[in-house]
């Protein structure tokens, strides 16, 4: 059993709170996602977790024994980082074997080869073993990185943005590779990463980290779907949420702003009027662009997803990204913009009128001052 539990861990740097009070169980055998933007307190906490920073508060416990007082080489992780971290002067194999030979391992030569040869073999870089590594493709080191983690199967794998200086391709390729490497080999595996493609794809769960603080744990469909504040809203899904800021008026139905007025179904008022204080309230709106329907002429009905729509809303196309299999078409309305994904064959122009609507089942509503989803307030009241 490798679980890993962090009790209100908490790193300080001078005046700068790295990590505040963060509480986190990580299951065993999970591949967890630790996800955020540069400065959030991802690595710091994998870095507490490794023993390469000593929190200021809080407990690390791994397979149920708390850990924070112990060295990195008690801990029995391996850690994986950006860098590749690899000797160039020395040849794959001599940078897998190098782990396994410290005075405190006590493999024999046989050993360390067997094991070197299965590490090898794991990763796809069996043909590389004899040249060295300064002569090796970005992809082809960081496969012998991840090759010189696994040669001493730890308990538990610590990932630091491991495929973020790979080109795109690359970096789709490895992302299945490692997925699947985790899954055969039935380890923990905790990667961080602020590239939210990468944790949608990979992980079991992710820990969603702002500013030090944990904002919110779940599995994919769960982040995506029912985020807890804006900030993850905003942070989770390309293209990114579509966020309003409109006054509901639950008497006519409607919600509006004076450029853009948003009809109401009776769910939704339903919902709506079940919040504490939104009736006659400024409420801050999302609607994902995969839930914006174009109804303009020459846009093909993009309306078969289930769910009722509202009324119809006015705008102009004010500008479309093409990414092959779908358009990101982006509309003007009033002193909105709004994204929109349709079809790739659909016929859309620079200032051309369109008519569109929201599926109002997949709305998201939140407190436009705090933030919060108001759906996820109720439900801690």
């Amino acid at each position: 059993m490798a679980a890993i539990s962090l009790r209100r861990l908490g790193k300080r740097f001078g005046t700068v709170a790295a990590v505040q009070e963060l509480t986190l169980d990580i299951r065993d055998r999970e591949f967890f996602v630790l996800l955020g933007p540069t400065g959030a307190g991802k690595t710091t906490t994998l870095r507490c977790i490794a023993g390469l920073e000593r929190p200021d508060q809080g407990e690390i416990h791994i397979a149920g024994e708390r850990v924070d007082e112990w060295s990195a080489a008690q801990r029995d992780v391996a850690l994986v980082f950006q860098q590749y971290s690899l000797y160039p002067n020395y040849t794959v194999r001599e940078n897998l074997a190098f782990p396994l030979k410290s005075k405190l391992r006590k493999f024999t030569a046989q050993q360390i080869d067997e094991r070197v040869l299965k590490a090898a073999a794991t990763v796809r870089i069996g043909h590389l073993l004899d040249r060295r590594t300064d002569r090796l493709s970005g992809g082809e080191m960081q496969r012998v990185s991840i090759g010189r983690a696994i040669v001493r199967e730890p308990r538990v794998f610590l990932m630091d943005e491991p495929l973020s200086n790979l080109d795109a391709k690359l970096r789709e390729l490895l992302r299945a590779e490692l997925k699947g490497l985790q899954q055969r080999l039935g380890t923990t595996l905790v990667f961080v990463t602020h590239d939210q493609v990468e944790a949608m794809t990979m992980g079991d769960r992710i820990g969603v980290v702002n500013k030090g603080e944990l904002i919110q744990v779940g599995t994919p469909y769960e982040i995506y779907n029912s985020p807890v504040d804006t900030f993850v809203a905003s942070f989770v899904g390309t293209p990114a949420i579509n966020l309003l800021d409109l006054d509901v008026d639950l008497g006519s139905g409607s919600a509006r702003d004076g450029s853009l007025t948003l009809a109401l179904d009776a769910a939704t008022r339903e919902t709506l009027a079940s919040f504490p204080a939104t009736a006659g309230a400024r409420v801050r709106i999302g609607v994902r662009p995969e839930d914006v329907r174009l109804v303009a002429a020459g846009t093909p009905d993009a309306g078969t997803t289930s769910g009722t729509t509202s009324g119809t809303m006015s705008g102009t196309i004010y500008g479309a990204e093409h990414h092959g299999v779908e358009i990101i078409a982006i509309i003007q309305a009033g002193t909105h913009m709004l994204r929109a994904t349709i079809p790739a064959d659909s016929k859309v122009e620079v200032n051309q009128p369109v008519q569109f609507s929201f599926v109002q089942d997949k709305l998201h509503f939140f407190d436009p001052l705090s933030g919060a989803n108001l759906r996820h307030a109720r439900a801690t009241h």
